[in-house]
């Protein structure tokens, strides 16, 4: 059984308007997140907790960002509007995984640096 997804845009150039706009946003996501952790994986100096933790909120920045864009940019080129159970299921699943660990670790950033200004070593 599949579902069908309701479409952005009618027209074909809207269409591919939103591809190139997606397709844009997820290169600078890609990009940007990629760089983030190639420098702290790289640079033995920002070795530290804080970048630690930046480091893993780019990987689960890059996990958000792959799990619905894809999808969408190919509806959008393709011009389909299907999505199967199994793979609307995968997505919610895996959206919702990410969304979690990315609240959950702000909400351990957030606290790693309020120890660190009201109670120093």
């Amino acid at each position: 059984s599949e579902f069908l997804l309701l479409a952005l845009a009618d027209t074909r150039q809207l269409q591919l308007l939103h591809f190139w706009l997606l397709l844009g946003i997820y290169l600078a996501a890609l990009l940007g997140n990629g760089l983030i952790s190639t420098a702290v994986a790289c640079d033995h100096r920002l070795h530290t907790p804080m970048y630690f933790f930046l480091l893993n909120l780019a990987l689960l920045d890059l996990g958000c960002i792959s799990t619905t864009l894809p999808k969408a940019m190919a509806n959008a080129l393709w011009h389909t509007r299907h999505i199967s159970y199994a793979g609307c299921a995968a997505q919610v699943f895996f959206l919702l995984f990410f969304f979690g660990a990315e609240y959950s670790l702000l909400t351990i950033m957030s606290y790693d640096r309020y120890v660190a200004i009201c109670k120093p070593l």
